[in-house]
């Protein structure tokens, strides 16, 4: 296997380009795996990001037969806006709601084990669109790889910090839904525009300014309103 030059910036490139495509990734990542315990937490990202190595590395294999599983977005899209209504509607106080849901069973597996499995999901729905435009940026696949699975740890260090970032600004948690189900809302637009239903395509670029100034005003207002106390019982090492 040569190494040239340009297959080195084409690898930082893929890199940098997963971080601003999986920003939102990361947030509705952090989101679900609050959930849990703090004690789980990290093993569950840990989990998530092996199972994000082993999709990348077959889905780039097979990148020419990906986007014949584009309705996987219209799913993931659809389960991210359901995540927004129950959070805004679910029929709790305002204090209760800005606690991030707790992790519940799943098609028979443990609450640990759906939440992993949620987050194994919700990469399937965003991995997409990041992976057809690394194939088309280089034709080595080794370069595709090691690009996008450095891409998915730069998403995973982003992920705990996001959580930490909650953890300590509650009121953040109303932000993160609101931005949560802008991205279903997208998701859901980007494969109805594949699909030939609708016209109207949403830029990706567009879609980061919403929320960076949802995210900003989010942060402003949590800031104002002061940090959580620290419940000693809940104190874990750094994620």
């Amino acid at each position: 296997m040569t190494v040239a030059p340009a297959d080195l910036i084409v690898v930082a490139l893929l890199v940098g380009l997963e971080g601003l495509l999986s920003a939102d990734n990361a947030l509705v990542m952090a989101i679900i795996v609050l959930g849990l315990p703090a004690a789980a937490r990290k093993q569950a990202l840990r989990y998530g990001l092996l199972g994000g190595f082993a999709f990348r590395l077959a889905a780039t294999l097979l990148a020419v037969y990906l986007i014949r599983i584009a309705w996987v977005k219209l799913f993931g899209g659809l389960y991210l806006a359901y995540l927004t209504y129950t959070h805004f509607w679910g029929g709790e106080d305002t204090g209760d709601r800005r606690r991030p849901p707790k992790a519940k069973a799943w098609l028979g597996l443990s609450p640990f084990w759906a939440t992993v499995v949620r987050v194994e999901l919700i990469n399937l729905a965003f991995s997409i669109d990041s992976i057809l435009v690394a194939v088309a940026m280089s034709p080595k696949t080794w370069v595709v790889v090691v690009g996008g699975l450095l891409g998915i740890v730069a998403m995973r260090v982003v992920a705990g910090q996001l959580i930490a970032l909650v953890e300590r600004y509650p009121a953040l948690v109303d932000g993160a839904f609101v931005i949560i189900g802008w991205v279903g809302a997208k998701l859901c637009l980007d494969y109805l525009h594949a699909a030939g239903f609708i016209e109207l395509e949403i830029p990706h670029w567009v879609s980061l300014v919403v929320i960076t100034v949802v995210f900003t005003v989010a942060f402003i207002r949590a800031r104002a309103a002061g940090p959580a106390e620290i419940d000693s019982s809940e104190a874990t090492d750094e994620l």
